[in-house]
């Protein structure tokens, strides 16, 4: 699994002079490391904050995430909405189901966000909204679909995030780039990025790596 690519004693300090989680997700981060496979996918409590912090930066309308998992990120983005705004998050897994709708009520935010189970190629295609802000923290090899997919539906000065896409800093060793296939994906998924010109982009070095694309 994707690891953490910054210095340990540097994300300690820069945890430790974070504004904390709410009780909420603190139970949920809690919940999906003591309950759930594979806990590291979980957006956490750093990551969490900032998404939070662009959300609120941003005051989207509408929100699209592409990879629910247990719930995390999703409700991390809500906080930033709009009174009347929506995020709908999308997951091909439903076993988390259960977990996922408890916490977003637990949270408040029933009428916010929009839990839906499904392949979210097919999904994608019947959703008739756009978006202020797209998060794609999902399957890394269809990571260029979907960018490719939301792209249009995403409103002029809108964001697409794209989680992992430093790769637990696979992307810039030899070894990896020739034999790893999804250290390849990634790789090339963050050159088509870098060379779109209807974008503006950021990568950040911010856990397992941020791409932050602004439609111009």
């Amino acid at each position: 699994m994707p690891t953490d690519i910054t210095n340990d004693l540097i994300q300690d300090y820069c945890n430790r002079h974070t504004s904390e989680e709410s009780d909420v997700l603190r139970q949920l981060n809690r919940d999906t490391h003591a309950n759930v496979l594979h806990p590291r996918m979980l957006s956490g409590h750093f990551q969490g904050r900032l998404l939070s912090s662009l959300s609120k930066m941003i005051a989207p309308n509408m929100i699209l995430e592409i990879g629910t998992y247990t719930g995390y990120s999703a409700i991390c983005l809500a906080e930033g909405l709009t009174s009347k705004g929506k995020l709908i998050t999308i997951d091909i897994n439903p076993e988390q189901e259960d977990r996922i709708r408890k916490y977003i009520a637990e949270a408040g935010m029933e009428n916010k966000i929009q839990f839906i189970v499904g392949d979210a190629i097919n999904i994608l295609k019947s959703l008739p909204y756009t978006y202020d802000i797209v998060f794609i923290d999902a399957d890394k090899p269809n990571y260029q679909r979907y960018y490719d997919m939301v792209f249009d539906k995403v409103n002029q000065g809108g964001y697409i995030i794209a989680d992992n896409v430093l790769w637990s800093g696979k992307v810039v060793e030899e070894q990896a780039l020739a034999k790893d296939k999804d250290t390849k994906i990634l790789d090339a998924f963050n050159v088509y990025i870098q060379h779109d010109e209807r974008v503006e982009n950021i990568l950040l070095p911010i856990r397992d790596g941020l791409m932050i694309a602004r439609k111009k």
